[in-house]
């Protein structure tokens, strides 16, 4: 494939490009997989046009949070649905400009094809992403209307060639990402059990106080590390260290966890509040404005949420103190959600670009909380890397298998594992990805045997992250022995093929090696009807080993 970097055929050596009162200074390496820029950027460069290329006939596109999908396109693509969600929910909730959404397929951070795949290693400043320009593929990096007045690095640019398929590129991808962004993998890979999917809102400290007696009863059966309680504990969004009423408060919350020798985990959206909080109304000033006044960042809980400004120095101290008496309390796995919020267009105290005020937030919640076990979720990806312990990769889960075809239309299985496969190369690379919870229960539910079992074979198989989200009571012998296995396929080093739809339609294999059970070769079909995978027939719905 030929291509240009930065408006120019690529070659090794230095770049030097200006763009009006802006100026990029770059030193493009040819390396074994491909070609390697990393500079400097000054001045105003709004947005710039970092590589061009022929647009792949199908290409795996990349949505820029943990919500979006990660799936095949082709040029062609079109997401209708999205105009009705940037008007009813959030215009920032799918990307920071969301004028490109609806124009055609935007790929954000990397896009992957056959053998090929362009992509940029860190988002410090700039926000990468790909679209499609007529018969090109083309790379922006969005500064928004940032002014650097001494350099600062520009997001490194990589363009990877080799192997069939997108798996080997994707790993070197990864390995990139990981080196430019010093992460450090966390290797504790948790097994945890969350409140929210069977109780959603509506958990009550009795719900609380009957699972970690279920789950204390049966440490054989269920091998949880971490009892976490999500979403529902506290009495408004934003107000994290007053739960609702009929709870104690938050230190008795933890206590009731860790004594029966769980880890107590906790979640928070920290970069959101609610009109209705506390928060709101004391600290109206604190939020990212537009016109002087609170901009609405999007809709939930029937309400109106707005986002915290987190350059301004008390919204930083505010999040030290609220992350610093959750430890104290004795948290030490903190689920924060939402986490889009601070990267949202506005104004702001520092004159940053919205993903420079993301990692202030960011490094500020991961100081407070030293060193206890931080997931993200709902999150810009590549500016998180290095900043949490595990990241949920995919759409919300649910009780149920599917119910509309967009995968940007809310929770459901199957999007939620079908991202688990298509970021697989994400764990152990960027964070320990969280493909979100398991659901086994028999009852209470309209996922089918069949998709259930999948579920968890894949997520053991993937290595990932373990969570269950039941009520313990409703877990039988079968259901518990399925859990378990989950947990012994874990350990290896997994690869997922047919990202591209190389295996048919949605129709994968995950190639795990190295793992306590030696190797593991898992067919995946998550598509309506039986699938043939190298020769052996899959059910709908359903995962079988190969040989």
């Amino acid at each position: 494939m030929t291509f240009q970097l930065f408006g120019k055929p690529a070659r090794a050596g230095r770049l030097v490009r200006r763009y009006g009162v802006a100026r990029v200074e770059a030193e493009v390496e040819r390396t074994d997989e491909g070609y390697v820029v990393r500079g400097t950027v000054s001045g105003r460069p709004g947005r710039i046009e970092a590589f061009r290329a022929p647009a792949p006939a199908v290409f795996l596109l990349n949505n820029w949070q943990s919500w979006g999908p990660a799936e095949a396109v082709t040029p062609e693509t079109r997401y209708p649905e999205l105009g009705t969600i940037v008007r009813d929910y959030s215009p920032y909730l799918f990307s920071p400009l969301p004028g490109e959404l609806l124009k055609g397929p935007v790929s954000d951070y990397f896009a992957a094809w056959d053998g090929g795949l362009a992509g940029f290693a860190a988002a410090r400043a700039g926000h990468p992403f790909f679209t499609v320009e007529g018969d090109d593929l083309v790379g922006w990096i969005d500064y928004f209307d940032a002014v650097f007045e001494a350099p600062v690095p520009l997001e490194p640019l990589a363009v990877l060639e080799g192997g069939s398929g997108a798996g080997d590129v994707l790993e070197g991808y990864g390995r990139l990402v990981k080196r430019a962004n010093r992460v450090r993998v966390n290797p504790w890979n948790p097994v945890a059990w969350c409140s929210w999917y069977h109780y959603f809102g509506k958990l009550g400290w009795a719900d609380v106080l009957e699972n970690v007696e279920a789950a204390a009863g049966d440490r054989r059966g269920l091998p949880f590390d971490v009892f976490q309680v999500d979403d529902g504990y506290e009495t408004e969004i934003g107000d994290w260290l007053s739960p609702k009423p009929g709870y104690p408060d938050i230190g008795g919350l933890a206590r009731a966890i860790t004594e029966k020798r769980f880890r107590a985990g906790i979640w928070t959206a920290p970069f959101s509040a609610a009109e209705s909080s506390r928060l709101f109304a004391e600290h109206p000033d604190w939020m990212v404005a537009e016109g002087g006044k609170p901009k609405p960042c999007y809709k939930g809980w029937g309400r109106t949420i707005y986002a915290l400004d987190t350059t301004h120095p008390e919204v930083k101290g505010w999040l030290g103190a609220t992350f610093g008496a959750l430890r104290r309390a004795g948290f030490d796995y903190l689920k924060i959600d939402f986490l889009f919020a601070a990267a949202m267009p506005g104004e702001r105290r520092k004159a940053v670009t919205p993903i420079q005020a993301y990692r202030e937030g960011m490094r500020a919640v991961r100081e407070a909380a030293g060193d206890a076990f931080v997931l993200g979720c709902g999150a810009p990806l590549l500016p998180s890397a290095g900043l949490v312990d595990g990241m949920r990769i995919g759409e919300d889960t649910a009780p149920y298998w599917k119910t509309k075809p967009s995968p940007f239309q809310g929770p459901n299985a199957y999007f939620a594992l079908k991202n688990a496969l298509t970021r697989q190369f994400m764990h152990r690379a960027f964070w320990l990805n969280d493909p979100d919870c398991l659901l086994l229960r028999g009852s209470e539910i309209e996922l089918a045997p069949n998709e259930r079992e999948l579920y968890a074979l894949a997520a053991g198989a993937l290595d990932n992250m373990v969570v269950d989200s039941d009520r313990l009571a409703l877990l039988g012998p079968e259901e518990r022995a399925l859990f378990r296995r989950a947990l012994q396929l874990r350990g290896g080093r997994a690869r997922v093929e047919g990202l591209l739809g190389e295996l048919g339609p949605d129709a994968y294999i995950v190639d795990s090696q190295g793992g306590p059970g030696g190797r593991t070769r898992l067919a995946v079909n998550l598509s309506d009807r039986e699938t043939v995978i190298r020769g052996r027939a899959v059910p709908a719905r359903a995962g079988a080993f190969l040989g």
